[in-house]
Protein backbone atom coordinates (compact mmCIF):
# COMPACT_ATOMS: atom_id res chain seq x y z
CA UNK A 1 0.00 0.00 0.00
CA UNK A 2 1.46 3.74 -0.79
CA UNK A 3 1.97 5.39 2.03
CA UNK A 4 0.92 8.99 2.49
CA UNK A 5 3.52 11.60 1.19
CA UNK A 6 4.30 15.33 2.33
CA UNK A 7 3.07 17.25 -0.92
CA UNK A 8 3.62 20.75 -1.32
CA UNK A 9 1.35 22.54 -3.84
CA UNK A 10 2.68 25.73 -5.42
CA UNK A 11 1.14 28.60 -6.31
CA UNK A 12 2.25 31.63 -8.23
CA UNK A 13 -0.95 33.77 -7.43
CA UNK A 14 -2.26 35.43 -4.43
CA UNK A 15 -4.57 32.95 -2.74
CA UNK A 16 -6.45 35.40 -1.13
CA UNK A 17 -7.51 37.20 -4.61
CA UNK A 18 -10.26 34.96 -6.55
CA UNK A 19 -9.22 32.83 -9.70
CA UNK A 20 -9.56 30.07 -11.45
CA UNK A 21 -5.88 29.12 -11.04
CA UNK A 22 -6.32 29.34 -6.89
CA UNK A 23 -9.43 27.59 -6.69
CA UNK A 24 -7.92 24.55 -8.29
CA UNK A 25 -4.84 24.17 -6.04
CA UNK A 26 -6.63 25.20 -3.10
CA UNK A 27 -9.63 22.39 -3.82
CA UNK A 28 -7.19 19.95 -4.64
CA UNK A 29 -5.10 20.51 -1.65
CA UNK A 30 -8.30 19.51 0.68
CA UNK A 31 -9.29 16.34 -1.66
CA UNK A 32 -5.21 15.50 -0.79
CA UNK A 33 -5.97 15.91 2.50
CA UNK A 34 -9.17 14.01 2.79
CA UNK A 35 -7.19 10.99 1.72
CA UNK A 36 -4.65 11.38 4.71
CA UNK A 37 -1.52 12.82 2.50
CA UNK A 38 -0.16 16.12 3.91
CA UNK A 39 -0.76 18.97 1.80
CA UNK A 40 0.08 22.22 1.84
CA UNK A 41 -0.38 25.33 -0.35
CA UNK A 42 2.81 28.14 -0.85
CA UNK A 43 1.97 30.83 -2.78
CA UNK A 44 1.62 34.76 -2.22
CA UNK A 45 -0.98 36.18 0.49
CA UNK A 46 -2.30 39.75 0.64
CA UNK A 47 -4.11 39.38 3.89
CA UNK A 48 -4.84 36.22 5.92
CA UNK A 49 -4.19 32.70 4.34
CA UNK A 50 -7.24 31.60 3.38
CA UNK A 51 -6.85 27.77 4.70
CA UNK A 52 -4.99 26.59 8.22
CA UNK A 53 -2.66 24.83 5.64
CA UNK A 54 -2.06 27.58 3.37
CA UNK A 55 2.11 29.04 3.95
CA UNK A 56 1.96 32.74 2.92
CA UNK A 57 4.84 34.01 0.77
CA UNK A 58 4.46 37.48 1.10
CA UNK A 59 1.96 40.54 -0.85
CA UNK A 60 1.45 40.30 -4.53
CA UNK A 61 2.16 42.71 -7.44
CA UNK A 62 -0.79 43.54 -9.84
CA UNK A 63 1.14 42.21 -13.71
CA UNK A 64 -0.24 42.04 -16.95
CA UNK A 65 -0.22 38.63 -17.97
CA UNK A 66 -2.29 36.61 -21.00
CA UNK A 67 -4.79 39.43 -21.30
CA UNK A 68 -5.27 40.21 -17.95
CA UNK A 69 -3.49 41.63 -14.54
CA UNK A 70 -2.12 38.92 -12.32
CA UNK A 71 -1.25 39.39 -8.66
CA UNK A 72 2.35 37.62 -8.95
CA UNK A 73 5.40 38.13 -6.19
CA UNK A 74 8.32 38.23 -8.21
CA UNK A 75 10.39 40.04 -5.67
CA UNK A 76 13.24 39.01 -4.13
CA UNK A 77 11.76 38.68 -0.72
CA UNK A 78 9.54 36.14 -2.06
CA UNK A 79 11.80 34.37 -3.27
CA UNK A 80 13.26 33.89 0.15
CA UNK A 81 10.29 33.29 1.45
CA UNK A 82 9.92 30.32 -0.65
CA UNK A 83 13.48 28.87 -0.34
CA UNK A 84 13.09 28.84 3.58
CA UNK A 85 9.63 26.95 3.48
CA UNK A 86 10.65 24.45 1.14
CA UNK A 87 13.59 23.97 2.69
CA UNK A 88 11.90 23.42 6.19
CA UNK A 89 8.86 21.48 4.95
CA UNK A 90 10.71 18.88 3.30
CA UNK A 91 8.13 17.37 0.94
CA UNK A 92 8.09 13.98 -0.78
CA UNK A 93 7.03 15.80 -4.38
CA UNK A 94 6.10 19.06 -5.03
CA UNK A 95 3.31 20.30 -7.84
CA UNK A 96 4.10 24.14 -9.21
CA UNK A 97 1.09 25.66 -11.20
CA UNK A 98 1.78 28.01 -14.15
CA UNK A 99 5.41 26.53 -13.75
CA UNK A 100 6.96 29.19 -15.80
CA UNK A 101 5.15 32.59 -13.67
CA UNK A 102 7.62 34.71 -11.80
CA UNK A 103 7.42 34.41 -9.00
CA UNK A 104 7.46 31.24 -6.27
CA UNK A 105 6.85 28.43 -8.88
CA UNK A 106 9.47 29.77 -11.26
CA UNK A 107 11.71 29.78 -7.69
CA UNK A 108 10.63 25.95 -6.86
CA UNK A 109 11.59 24.94 -10.32
CA UNK A 110 14.66 26.28 -10.14
CA UNK A 111 16.06 24.94 -6.56
CA UNK A 112 14.29 21.38 -7.26
CA UNK A 113 14.44 20.15 -4.20
CA UNK A 114 12.50 17.55 -4.29
CA UNK A 115 10.61 15.57 -7.71
CA UNK A 116 8.14 18.02 -9.34
CA UNK A 117 5.34 17.57 -11.49
CA UNK A 118 4.45 21.38 -13.18
CA UNK A 119 0.85 21.69 -14.43
CA UNK A 120 0.31 24.49 -17.33
CA UNK A 121 -3.17 26.21 -17.21
CA UNK A 122 -3.00 28.93 -19.88
CA UNK A 123 -3.91 28.97 -23.53
CA UNK A 124 -3.63 31.54 -26.55
CA UNK A 125 -1.01 33.55 -26.79
CA UNK A 126 2.01 34.38 -24.63
CA UNK A 127 4.16 37.29 -25.16
CA UNK A 128 6.60 35.65 -22.14
CA UNK A 129 6.76 32.15 -24.20
CA UNK A 130 7.67 33.84 -27.06
CA UNK A 131 10.12 36.11 -26.35
CA UNK A 132 12.05 34.36 -23.83
CA UNK A 133 11.61 30.79 -25.31
CA UNK A 134 14.80 29.55 -25.69
CA UNK A 135 15.58 29.71 -21.60
CA UNK A 136 12.22 28.47 -20.68
CA UNK A 137 12.46 25.35 -22.94
CA UNK A 138 15.25 25.17 -20.97
CA UNK A 139 14.01 25.64 -17.47
CA UNK A 140 11.13 23.32 -17.95
CA UNK A 141 13.54 20.25 -18.29
CA UNK A 142 13.44 20.23 -14.95
CA UNK A 143 9.78 19.45 -14.78
CA UNK A 144 10.02 15.76 -13.94
CA UNK A 145 6.22 15.52 -14.99
CA UNK A 146 4.64 18.18 -17.20
CA UNK A 147 0.81 18.34 -17.54
CA UNK A 148 -1.53 20.84 -19.01
CA UNK A 149 -5.17 21.12 -18.52
CA UNK A 150 -6.62 21.06 -22.13
CA UNK A 151 -5.54 20.38 -25.44
CA UNK A 152 -5.61 24.39 -26.16
CA UNK A 153 -2.85 24.70 -23.14
CA UNK A 154 -1.38 21.40 -24.54
CA UNK A 155 -1.02 23.36 -28.78
CA UNK A 156 0.17 26.60 -26.46
CA UNK A 157 2.89 24.83 -24.41
CA UNK A 158 4.29 22.34 -27.11
CA UNK A 159 4.47 25.41 -29.93
CA UNK A 160 7.43 27.41 -27.77
CA UNK A 161 8.53 25.28 -25.17
CA UNK A 162 8.94 21.65 -26.82
CA UNK A 163 8.53 18.65 -24.76
CA UNK A 164 6.03 15.88 -23.98
CA UNK A 165 3.06 16.87 -21.38
CA UNK A 166 0.05 14.73 -20.27
CA UNK A 167 -3.71 16.06 -20.43
CA UNK A 168 -5.36 15.98 -17.09
CA UNK A 169 -8.50 18.35 -17.31
CA UNK A 170 -9.18 20.87 -14.23
CA UNK A 171 -11.69 19.54 -11.78
CA UNK A 172 -14.52 20.36 -8.81
CA UNK A 173 -15.84 19.02 -6.08
CA UNK A 174 -19.20 18.14 -7.04
CA UNK A 175 -20.57 17.40 -3.64
CA UNK A 176 -19.48 20.60 -2.34
CA UNK A 177 -21.14 22.37 -4.40
CA UNK A 178 -24.18 20.64 -4.64
CA UNK A 179 -24.49 20.07 -0.71
CA UNK A 180 -25.06 24.12 -0.62
CA UNK A 181 -28.25 25.88 0.15
CA UNK A 182 -29.72 27.79 -3.18
CA UNK A 183 -29.84 31.49 -3.02
CA UNK A 184 -34.04 32.40 -2.74
CA UNK A 185 -35.29 34.75 -5.78
CA UNK A 186 -38.59 35.06 -6.83
CA UNK A 187 -37.77 36.41 -10.09
CA UNK A 188 -36.24 34.67 -13.01
CA UNK A 189 -32.54 35.73 -12.73
CA UNK A 190 -29.24 35.73 -14.42
CA UNK A 191 -25.45 35.03 -13.26
CA UNK A 192 -22.40 36.32 -13.89
CA UNK A 193 -19.04 35.72 -12.15
CA UNK A 194 -15.63 36.63 -13.27
CA UNK A 195 -13.47 39.36 -13.39
CA UNK A 196 -14.51 43.04 -14.30
CA UNK A 197 -12.13 43.20 -17.67
CA UNK A 198 -12.83 43.14 -21.54
CA UNK A 199 -11.33 39.69 -22.42
CA UNK A 200 -14.52 38.51 -19.61
CA UNK A 201 -17.05 39.79 -21.73
CA UNK A 202 -19.33 41.51 -18.90
CA UNK A 203 -19.60 44.68 -21.19
CA UNK A 204 -21.41 41.83 -23.84
CA UNK A 205 -23.78 40.69 -21.27
CA UNK A 206 -24.51 44.17 -19.93
CA UNK A 207 -25.53 44.96 -23.85
CA UNK A 208 -27.57 42.15 -24.25
CA UNK A 209 -29.16 42.50 -21.09
CA UNK A 210 -30.86 46.16 -21.92
CA UNK A 211 -32.98 43.74 -24.36
CA UNK A 212 -34.34 41.15 -21.61
CA UNK A 213 -37.48 41.59 -20.20
CA UNK A 214 -38.27 44.18 -16.86
CA UNK A 215 -39.20 41.26 -14.64
CA UNK A 216 -35.81 39.48 -15.35
CA UNK A 217 -32.30 40.37 -12.67
CA UNK A 218 -28.97 39.50 -13.42
CA UNK A 219 -26.16 39.06 -10.35
CA UNK A 220 -23.06 40.12 -11.22
CA UNK A 221 -20.02 38.67 -8.74
CA UNK A 222 -16.53 39.83 -8.57
CA UNK A 223 -14.52 43.16 -9.14
CA UNK A 224 -12.00 44.73 -11.45
CA UNK A 225 -10.95 47.61 -13.83
CA UNK A 226 -13.92 47.63 -15.72
CA UNK A 227 -16.36 48.09 -12.28
CA UNK A 228 -17.03 52.10 -11.67
CA UNK A 229 -17.21 52.62 -15.45
CA UNK A 230 -19.85 49.19 -16.12
CA UNK A 231 -21.54 50.80 -12.90
CA UNK A 232 -21.86 54.11 -14.32
CA UNK A 233 -23.30 53.00 -17.49
CA UNK A 234 -26.12 50.90 -15.43
CA UNK A 235 -27.18 53.40 -12.47
CA UNK A 236 -30.31 53.36 -12.41
CA UNK A 237 -31.39 49.93 -13.35
CA UNK A 238 -33.01 47.65 -10.61
CA UNK A 239 -32.33 44.57 -12.32
CA UNK A 240 -28.53 44.61 -12.37
CA UNK A 241 -27.10 43.81 -8.86
CA UNK A 242 -23.61 44.56 -8.05
CA UNK A 243 -22.57 41.74 -5.66
CA UNK A 244 -18.45 42.37 -6.00
CA UNK A 245 -15.99 39.71 -4.29
CA UNK A 246 -18.11 36.87 -3.34
CA UNK A 247 -17.11 33.98 -1.23
CA UNK A 248 -16.76 30.41 -2.76
CA UNK A 249 -20.09 29.13 -0.68
CA UNK A 250 -21.86 32.60 -1.99
CA UNK A 251 -20.72 31.40 -5.37
CA UNK A 252 -22.30 28.13 -5.49
CA UNK A 253 -25.46 29.60 -3.63
CA UNK A 254 -25.99 31.79 -6.26
CA UNK A 255 -25.44 28.99 -9.08
CA UNK A 256 -27.35 26.95 -7.63
CA UNK A 257 -30.05 29.70 -7.24
CA UNK A 258 -30.12 31.03 -10.51
CA UNK A 259 -31.57 30.50 -13.27
CA UNK A 260 -29.06 31.08 -15.90
CA UNK A 261 -25.10 31.29 -15.31
CA UNK A 262 -23.60 33.48 -18.02
CA UNK A 263 -19.65 33.59 -19.17
CA UNK A 264 -19.65 35.49 -22.21
CA UNK A 265 -15.75 35.55 -22.59
CA UNK A 266 -14.31 37.29 -25.50
CA UNK A 267 -11.08 34.62 -25.29
CA UNK A 268 -8.08 33.76 -23.31
CA UNK A 269 -10.07 30.75 -21.37
CA UNK A 270 -7.44 27.34 -21.76
CA UNK A 271 -10.39 25.62 -19.77
CA UNK A 272 -14.12 26.14 -18.44
CA UNK A 273 -14.27 25.30 -14.47
CA UNK A 274 -16.72 28.04 -14.15
CA UNK A 275 -18.98 26.32 -16.30
CA UNK A 276 -18.54 22.85 -14.34
CA UNK A 277 -19.27 24.52 -11.30
CA UNK A 278 -22.39 25.67 -12.71
CA UNK A 279 -23.50 22.44 -14.55
CA UNK A 280 -22.83 20.61 -10.89
CA UNK A 281 -25.22 23.15 -9.69
CA UNK A 282 -28.03 21.96 -11.97
CA UNK A 283 -27.96 25.69 -13.58
CA UNK A 284 -28.37 25.91 -17.58
CA UNK A 285 -25.39 27.67 -19.02
CA UNK A 286 -25.15 29.97 -21.17
CA UNK A 287 -21.06 31.08 -22.56
CA UNK A 288 -18.94 31.83 -26.04
CA UNK A 289 -17.99 29.10 -28.16
CA UNK A 290 -14.75 29.85 -27.39
CA UNK A 291 -12.54 26.43 -27.65
CA UNK A 292 -11.68 26.69 -24.21
CA UNK A 293 -15.21 26.35 -23.09
CA UNK A 294 -15.93 23.52 -25.83
CA UNK A 295 -13.43 21.56 -23.97
CA UNK A 296 -16.30 21.19 -21.34
CA UNK A 297 -19.78 22.29 -22.95
CA UNK A 298 -21.64 21.56 -26.26
CA UNK A 299 -23.71 23.78 -27.90
CA UNK A 300 -27.25 22.43 -27.60
CA UNK A 301 -26.36 19.32 -25.21
CA UNK A 302 -25.34 20.78 -22.11
CA UNK A 303 -25.45 24.42 -23.17
CA UNK A 304 -25.75 27.22 -25.68
CA UNK A 305 -22.94 28.78 -27.18
CA UNK A 306 -23.07 31.72 -29.02
CA UNK A 307 -20.42 34.04 -31.31
CA UNK A 308 -17.74 35.38 -28.80
CA UNK A 309 -18.53 39.38 -28.87
CA UNK A 310 -22.40 39.09 -30.00
CA UNK A 311 -24.67 40.88 -27.70
CA UNK A 312 -27.55 39.95 -29.81
CA UNK A 313 -27.03 36.53 -30.22
CA UNK A 314 -26.17 36.14 -26.58
CA UNK A 315 -30.11 38.06 -25.76
CA UNK A 316 -31.49 35.43 -27.89
CA UNK A 317 -29.84 32.35 -25.96
CA UNK A 318 -31.12 33.89 -22.73
CA UNK A 319 -34.32 34.35 -24.07
CA UNK A 320 -34.37 31.01 -24.86
CA UNK A 321 -33.24 29.41 -22.18
CA UNK A 322 -35.36 31.13 -19.99
CA UNK A 323 -38.72 31.20 -22.00
CA UNK A 324 -38.35 27.03 -22.70
CA UNK A 325 -38.89 25.36 -19.76
CA UNK A 326 -38.12 21.69 -21.91
CA UNK A 327 -34.96 22.99 -23.19
CA UNK A 328 -33.65 24.34 -19.85
CA UNK A 329 -34.57 20.59 -18.45
CA UNK A 330 -32.99 19.08 -21.07
CA UNK A 331 -29.69 21.07 -20.69
CA UNK A 332 -29.49 20.93 -17.11
CA UNK A 333 -30.26 17.19 -16.92
CA UNK A 334 -27.10 17.12 -19.60
CA UNK A 335 -24.97 19.10 -17.50
CA UNK A 336 -25.39 17.36 -14.26
CA UNK A 337 -23.91 14.49 -16.42
CA UNK A 338 -21.32 16.03 -17.82
CA UNK A 339 -20.21 17.59 -14.78
CA UNK A 340 -19.50 14.22 -13.14
CA UNK A 341 -16.60 14.21 -15.97
CA UNK A 342 -14.85 16.64 -14.14
CA UNK A 343 -14.66 15.53 -10.36
CA UNK A 344 -12.13 16.85 -7.98
CA UNK A 345 -11.85 13.40 -6.94
CA UNK A 346 -10.83 11.73 -10.07
CA UNK A 347 -8.29 14.01 -11.06
CA UNK A 348 -6.53 13.51 -7.72
CA UNK A 349 -6.52 10.15 -7.73
CA UNK A 350 -4.26 10.26 -11.37
CA UNK A 351 -2.38 12.91 -9.57
CA UNK A 352 -1.57 10.82 -6.62
CA UNK A 353 -0.11 7.63 -8.99
CA UNK A 354 1.84 10.23 -10.55
CA UNK A 355 3.78 11.43 -6.79
CA UNK A 356 3.86 8.30 -5.69
CA UNK A 357 5.93 7.12 -9.58
CA UNK A 358 8.33 10.08 -8.88
CA UNK A 359 8.72 9.76 -5.93
CA UNK A 360 9.84 5.72 -6.25
CA UNK A 361 12.16 6.60 -8.95
CA UNK A 362 14.00 9.14 -6.66
CA UNK A 363 14.60 6.72 -4.02
CA UNK A 364 15.98 4.15 -6.75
Amino acid sequence: MNRPLRVGLVCPYSLTIPGGVQMQVLALAHELRSRGHEARVLGPCDGPPPESFVTPLGNSLPLSANGSIAPLAPDPSAALRTIRALNDEAFDVLHVHEPLAPGPTLTTILTHPAPIVGTFHAAGESTSYRLFKRPLSQIIKRIDHKVVVSKDALALAQSHLGGDYEVLFNGVDIGQIQAVEPMPTDRQTVFFCGRHEDRKGLSVLIDAFEQMPADVDLWIGSDGPDTAALQRRTAGDQRIHWLGRITEEDKFARLRGADIFCAPSLGGESFGVVLIEAMAAETTVVASALDGYRNVATNDVDALLTPPGSAEELTTALLRALDDHALSTRLRAAGATRATDFAMSTLADRYVEIYHELVSDSTH
